[in-house]
């Protein structure tokens, strides 16, 4: 029997998906993964960790041979139960150097090391004692620990929901204002010129630059100028 021999009260065969309502859909929203999502691990701060944060001063430019003298001289006097940890805080910076951008890491605090302690007599002598160590940061001859504010600034500890946030590197150059200067590029090259100003977050200089016998000033980038 072909279709159309099928008589009029035959049954319909039924869909085998059914319809259902919108509302029956069980549908997960942006909103309901961010709700079941375990909250993010609490952020580490160094300040936290046993002991408290000091300054030490030492010579200049012997900072590096302060702290491995230092770490030497807990281990070998068994004091590594009071000093925890040595630190010479360090920054990225952007330098101009010969028109060249570079970004190189320099120590924020020429002659000053931060160092974690338990601080007693015997920790303070293992510290004071160390070659190249002039003394500890603080009113007359007590030691002043740092505030967690300090400690996260010099540390580089970024800011509850900043923890992916790039650190934008600091920007150094060897010009400054009233300075000769040269352009290197654009309409300007070979132009002698006066700075005015220098705007380090934007890594530009406004140069004051002689035309037709009128001061004219320029924005331009520091890789754009030179020393003359």
């Amino acid at each position: 029997m072909t279709f159309a021999e099928l008589p009029d009260d035959a049954a319909p065969v039924d869909d085998p998906v059914e319809a259902q309502p919108d509302d029956a859909l069980d549908v997960l929203t942006e909103e309901d993964l961010l709700e079941d999502a375990p909250p993010p691990p609490p952020r580490e701060s160094p300040y936290d960790r046993p002991g408290r944060w000091y300054v030490v001063h030492s010579y200049a430019g012997y900072e590096n041979k302060v702290k491995a003298d230092l770490e030497n001289r807990t281990t070998a006097m068994n004091m590594e139960e009071k000093v925890f940890e040595v630190v010479i805080p360090m920054e990225e910076v952007v330098e101009i150097k010969g028109g060249k951008k570079q970004v190189v890491q320099k120590k924020m605090f020429p002659g000053y090391l931060l160092v974690r302690c338990d601080l007693d007599d015997d920790s303070w002598y293992v510290i004071r004692n160390t070659p190249g160590v002039t003394g500890f940061v603080g009113p007359g001859t007590k030691p002043t620990p740092l505030s967690r504010k300090e400690v996260e600034t010099f540390l580089q500890v970024p800011a509850e929901g900043e923890e992916e946030a790039p650190r934008k590197p600091k920007a150094t150059v060897g010009f400054q204002v009233s300075q000769a200067v040269r352009v290197l590029t654009g309409p300007f090259a070979d132009f002698p010129g006066t700075i005015a100003e220098i705007n380090l977050d934007q890594q530009k200089v406004k140069v004051l630059v002689d035309i037709f016998g009128r001061e004219t000033p320029v924005e331009l980038g520091f890789d754009d100028i030179s020393k003359l």
